[in-house]
């Protein structure tokens, strides 16, 4: 075969490899618009949460403004989309009270959850001497006093969508959950063992 022969080969081949470099990436670009296509038209909707209860352990403030807590939550998070699924990653529960976080924070283990699940969590939150700012000591002391006491359970984490074989990047959630919690005269718990149960059905802020 003769050189010119054999460059004459060359050119066919690097034309067949760009045609072929090219025809991957026509196709690349068309399932990739094809996924932002169907992305925009099913509109995904943030999942809902629900604070169904806390049971409460301990909720001891002592001096010099440390408090322990040990409350049991149950909540229950639904996926609202009929054809979007939901991966819940690296999730953190906690309380807080006037936004001073009150416990540490406790991990919920990841899962997918399919096309309209329901799934239900009823992770503990614990806090041992936490130290409470000054200000927030003498106003939980005057709150418990009164007779109740508005605490927020909170998580914090990622969720990624999936549609169909597509699944998307990681999106921050945040969720805020109100929890009253009422002592004395005025409380509407129901004692369970060496426990205070509050049945409070709070729909939760959610926020991705």
């Amino acid at each position: 075969m003769t050189e010119k022969e054999c460059s004459h080969h060359k050119g066919k081949r690097k034309k067949l490899l760009r045609r072929i470099c090219a025809g991957l990436l026509i196709f690349n670009l068309i399932l990739l618009l094809l996924l932002l296509i169907t992305w925009a038209i099913l509109q995904p909707k943030k999942p809902r949460f629900v604070l169904q209860d806390a049971t409460v352990y301990a909720f001891n403030l002592s001096a010099p403004n440390l408090l322990s807590t040990t409350i049991a939550v149950t909540i229950a998070a639904h996926n609202p989309n009929s054809n979007i699924g939901i991966y819940y990653d690296k999730l953190a529960i906690y309380a807080t009270y006037s936004d001073q976080q009150i416990t540490y924070y406790t991990s919920i283990p990841p899962v997918y959850q399919g096309h309209t699940d329901v799934n239900i969590w009823s992770p503990y939150v614990i806090g041992t001497n936490i130290p409470v700012a000054p200000y927030n000591s003498a106003a939980l002391s005057e709150d418990a006093t009164a007779g109740s006491v508005m605490l927020f359970i909170k998580i914090d984490g990622r969720v990624r969508w999936k549609v169909g074989t597509f699944i998307s990047g990681k999106y921050h959630l945040y969720v805020k959950c109100p929890a009253m919690i009422t002592f004395g005269g005025q409380s509407t718990g129901v004692v369970v063992d060496n426990a205070v149960k509050y049945q409070l059905a709070q729909s939760c802020s959610v926020s991705v």
